[in-house]
């Protein structure tokens, strides 16, 4: 089990992921930051750059802010 920190940047014109230092991201979405769509597309955005099932991915803390605390693989 992995705990890393992210920083979310919703209504991105690309989507992207920046790590900043190790445990530290910062990620880019499309997604606005409203009806969950935001925390969805940075979930669906880990998963495919750790190469891992979606359901591996949790958000500890931070669901309605912008920067979050994911728990990977538990």
């Amino acid at each position: 089990m992995k705990q890393i920190l992210v920083e979310v940047r919703p209504n991105s014109k690309q989507e992207k992921i920046e790590q900043i230092t190790d445990g530290i991201y910062k990620i880019h979405v499309r997604a606005p930051a409203r009806d969950n769509l935001a925390n969805s597309a940075v979930i669906r955005s880990i998963a495919d750059h750790f190469k891992i099932a979606k359901s591996l991915i949790s958000i500890k803390a931070g669901k309605t802010s912008k920067t979050k605390v994911i728990i990977i693989g538990g």
